[in-house]
């Protein structure tokens, strides 16, 4: 890794830090110096497992109070990392209200006591001095201080001014991944109450293809195992995932496993972290997962190494899937990824005969316009080798950001309410009931019930919404106004477009503990142009997560409960607090908190409740099984780590000795789906769809969420195929109050039970008696028992099929595997595919910009990295933004390792970066990791940002050069494959 640049004379080139951050550094560790918390901090041999240290800052903070450090009150606050999805646990050591030092929770049965670099680091984020302290207004180029009155006065106007002239469509809420489960629901509600489905976040640009195309194979788009039960795998295959530095304390697990035997195969365009850790590693060219894939399936099928009784019972469509899979000789799939023949036989062979075997994938397969059939490709294989719905296999699909999980679950989707209920009439009345909120009141919002159930706009194309011609768009006006409610904006595609797209409107504002690139671009003038006088930008300061409480759902669907560390720094507010101050200005305050405690905040301002906020999601989010998780009940997990299996994460026995709780059967977190009432006491869900327990035990089946016969075949499971105990033996479909009178299982209901019941199925009974006689009476899954779809029928590909990038360097490919043909009113929008792609090879744009360019993430940095890049303590990890490029692409170009190149793309965009010259990329690829933000195009951005409010390193985000480009099915952002030149920069 690039970790400290140094010159041609072996000294450190000037850079970003200077001197007095290096004396901030000494003077904040006293008993360890600076190289020494480093060393430790990183990921050492790639696993993560480092920063064990107890004391890892110093006990000063307190003394600046009046009181000597250890002789005030202290208190132990237990957390949980807000960066990546594993969920680490930490304890903040808490000082007179000061945050002195942390620990991590060695009882914790995720992350084993060990930190990464970033979440050894965690104290600074909660009290960074880079911090955004207080709200700001740009006035003449230049970001002013203001009161909070004026900007919540100055922005409610504005949002009601739009709303009247132009309709509430015309604003875009762009939600957090950061927010906490509670948070993120509160906020789908506001959107809601605004009268726009136009909001989204961050899940849309890494995982939306995993959501859509998981869901539409066996129910639920989510992580079937868990981080720990891979050590129950005999044989594991990393596509698209470097765990080692995106999750690197997930690692652990996986070593673990590797010291019992497991096989572990990394398939990547890179030779990463990961894959040095490999059994096996394979090289194959980015967006080419398919045929990789498929060349499995080929010898899987050959050979009669498929689970022929486990697809003749629990899957329909494989015959369909083997048809094209057999057209996918091995010829054909080395010509397509790369890849000799016996390098997929070696791979094939160790999934199929180490069995059961798990499947890991991440971004690297997720962000293509084809994300959602690669996707699908991996679910294919894994059902021919039976593999999923047993410990040890399934796919283990990393999230990225720490609560993105959750925020996908119950927080701001364009095309569904919390839970996934989608947009029709009936999903809105049931949330309009649990709420406490009058359904006609919220229909009125809205300009119409057409426009309140169409899937809003999604975050990776607000751009096109502001830009495109108002005539293609398929809602009255184009986006007008924008929040940014923590997400960064270098994690989007086409930032040269979305700096336009900033300039063009009349409202922006950002609100977050850190200004985020946002401020920046926003402030910027490019060429010398000046800026909209008539837009208004506005920056308000939110609180951390560690300012305030809440649950947490972690990448296994476990949900843990943060306790508040310290109160909100500086004039930040809780995101709670600033939506409920919102909805006041905006007139439905009142409703907002219906059904919600308000209690007092900063300032004795009134805040909703986030222990209310998780029981109103518990009271509708019956769909997916966030209905058991009570405050009480997590709280109780967290106090209670110790008592919790790190391999099955299941309590044999244990009560919690202040409450008395009994979480004896639990599994740790209680993870999603855990069904009925708190009272019913499920246990959560460790391995989805295992059919070897009861459902009260954890166990399952395939859901049947897709009807129950397909041309006139039946999408039930066969006899005998059901979870252990079921008092029906066969396939059947989701349970209502029909089905139940049917079976005679109506009385099982109580009278009050039989009243809520009337009318409705198990997603919309809000007593949960559906659920509970399903479940605890009669052993079976209230969303039914059906097949696994290989084939899936609603999506443009129903069987997956390898399609080329828009952008590439095959045109050859593309004869044989053009994409789709351009779409019409998608997600609101006009997409096009075949158009671009043609003119791309017409243009020869391959010889222009030969080597694909891909991008990722590094161990140090986190999403958009402004919040970790304003941390000294990882800032110094990774000073300079560069690109990986093959020695002999870099001998072909006269470039030497370590200087300055341009990276030019076809937007027109031209990237200042160092290259770091290194066989780990083909000479046909480059890779740029997408954490850095600050520079434009060559230029340090310092000025632009709010004075104070700016992240230590900066550099070129990567995804200002990146090119056009969306998935077929959710829009996800095409950011792995596009095309690239690379030349040394001569000033």
């Amino acid at each position: 890794m690039l970790l400290t640049r140094k010159g041609q004379s072996g000294q450190r080139s000037p850079n970003r830090f200077s001197s007095s951050l290096t004396d901030t550094l000494s003077r904040a560790l006293p008993t360890m110096d600076r190289r020494t918390f480093l060393k430790r901090s990183g990921i050492g041999v790639g696993a993560g497992i480092a920063a064990t240290q107890l004391s890892l800052i110093r006990k000063a903070g307190a003394a600046d109070e009046g009181k000597a450090p250890g002789t005030g009150k202290i208190e132990v606050r237990r957390t949980v990392c807000t960066h990546c999805s594993v969920g680490c646990a930490v304890d903040a050591i808490v000082e007179n209200g000061v945050w002195v030092r942390q620990e991590p929770v060695f009882d914790s049965p995720i992350n084993l006591g060990a930190h990464c670099a970033k979440g050894a680091a965690l104290r600074e984020h909660g009290h960074g001095e880079y911090r955004l302290k207080y709200p700001m207004k740009l006035v003449n180029g230049k970001y002013q201080r203001i009161s909070w009155d004026q900007a919540l006065n100055e922005i409610s106007a504005k949002l009601i001014d739009i709303k009247k002239t132009s309709g509430p469509d015309a604003v875009f809420f762009i939600g957090s991944s950061k927010h906490n489960n509670e948070q993120s629901a509160l906020l789908r509600k506001f959107v809601s109450f605004y009268g726009t489905n136009n909001t989204d976040h961050q899940a849309r640009i890494c995982h939306s293809t995993t959501v859509a195309g998981v869901a539409n194979t066996w129910g639920y788009g989510a992580m079937t195992n868990s981080y720990n039960d891979m050590q129950n795998s005999k044989a594991a295959m990393y596509i698209g995932s470097n765990a080692a530095e995106a999750h690197p304390v997930s690692m652990l697990h996986m070593l673990h496993a590797k010291e019992t035997g497991t096989k572990m195969i990394v398939v990547d365009p890179r030779y990463t972290r990961t894959a040095a850790k490999a059994d096996q590693y394979v090289r194959i060219r980015s967006g080419s997962d398919i045929p990789f894939l498929y060349g499995m399936l080929y010898h899987i099928f050959k050979n009669g190494w498929e689970d022929k009784q486990y697809i003749n019972d629990r899957v329909f469509g494989m015959d369909k899937v083997r048809e094209e899979v057999m057209k996918w000789t091995p010829d054909k799939v080395e010509e397509a990824c790369g890849v000799p023949e016996a390098e997929v036989l070696k791979v094939t062979e160790t999934m199929a005969k180490n069995k059961p075997s798990t499947v890991v994938w991440c971004m690297g397969q997720t962000q293509h316009t084809i994300g959602n059939a690669m996707v699908r490709a991996s679910c294919i294989l894994q059902l021919a080798l039976g593999n999923v719905g047993v410990s040890g296999g399934g796919t283990n699909i990393f999230r990225g950001h720490d609560n993105v999980q959750g925020a996908t679950d119950v927080g701001p989707n364009p095309d569904s309410l919390p839970g996934y209920y989608g947009l029709a009439t009936g999903s809105w009345k049931h949330w309009a009931a649990v709420w406490g909120v009058d359904y006609e009141w919220i229909k009125k919002q809205y300009v119409s019930q057409a426009m309140m159930e169409k899937s809003g706009t999604t975050v990776s194309r607000w751009v096109d919404a502001v830009l495109e011609k108002n005539d293609l768009i398929d809602q009255d006006s184009n986006v007008k106004g924008v929040l940014f409610w923590g997400h960064a904006p270098n994690s989007q595609t086409r930032g040269l477009d979305m700096k336009k797209a900033m300039d063009k409107l009349d409202l922006l504002v950002v609100i977050d503990p850190y200004p985020s690139a946002t401020a920046a671009m926003a402030a910027m003038k490019v060429d010398n142009q000046e800026l909209n006088p008539n837009r208004a930008v506005y920056l308000l300061p939110a609180a951390t997560q560690f300012e305030t409480s809440g649950s947490v759902t972690a990448s296994n669907r476990s949900l843990q409960w943060r306790e508040k560390v310290i109160e909100p720094l500086f004039e930040s507010r809780t995101d709670q607090m600033i939506m409920y101050q919102f909805a006041e200005k905006l007139g439905f305050g009142k409703e907002l908190v219906a059904k919600i405690k308000l209690v007092p905040g900063k300032g004795g301002m009134m805040e909703p409740e986030p222990e209310d906020m998780l029981r109103e999601i518990n009271r509708g989010s019956w769909t997916i099984g966030y209905t058991g998780q009570s405050p009480e009940r997590l709280k109780a997990h967290m106090k209670n780590m110790q008592m919790f299996d790190v391999k099955t994460l299941r309590c044999k026995s244990g009560k919690d000795a202040e409450t008395g709780y009994d979480l004896t059967g639990d599994y740790f977190g209680l993870p999603w789906p855990c069904y009925g009432t708190p009272e019913l006491k499920h246990p959560g869900t460790h391995v989805l769809y295992n059919t070897h327990q009861h459902v009260m035990d954890g166990g399952g089946n395939f859901r049947a969420n897709f009807g129950v016969e397909r041309d006139g075949v039946n999408l039930l499971a066969e006899d005998g195929s059901h979870s252990l105990g079921s008092d029906i033996t066969t396939g059947y479909p989701e349970f209502d109050h029909i089905l139940l009178k049917k079976l005679g299982w109506w009385n099982d209901l109580t009278d009050a039970e039989k009243k809520a019941a009337e009318g409705k199925n198990w997603k919309t009974d809000l007593s949960g008696g559906i659920q509970r006689v399903c479940l605890k009476v009669h052993g079976v899954h209230p969303f039914g028992n059906a097949k696994a779809r290989a084939l899936v029928w609603n999506f443009p590909d129903p069987v997956p099929l390898h399609r080329e990038p828009l952008y590439g360097t095959r045109p050859d490919l593309v004869a044989k595997y053009p994409t789709h043909d351009d779409k019409t009113a998608f997600w609101r929008l006009p997409t096009l595919y075949k158009s671009v792609q043609q003119k791309n090879v017409e243009a020869k744009l391959y010889e222009k910009f030969p080597i694909i360019l891909t991008s990722g993430r590094l161990v140090e940095y986190e999403g958009g990295g402004e919040e970790t890049r304003s941390n000294p303590w990882l800032a110094e990890l990774q000073q300079d933004n560069f690109v990986e490029i093959n020695p002999k692409a870099a001998s072909d170009r006269g470039i030497r390792d370590g200087e300055y190149v341009i990276v030019s793309t076809p937007t027109g965009a031209r990237l200042k970066v160092k290259a770091l010259v290194t066989p780990r990329v083909g000479p046909d690829t480059a890779f740029i990791p997408f954490h850095f933000s600050g520079w434009w195009q060559g230029k340090d951005m310092l000025e632009s940002y709010p004075a104070g409010a700016y992240p230590i390193v900066r550099g070129e985000a990567v995804n200002t050069a990146t090119t056009y480009g969306y998935d077929s099915v959710t829009m996800m952002q095409e950011t792995k494959t596009t095309i690239c030149n690379i030349e040394r920069f001569t000033a």
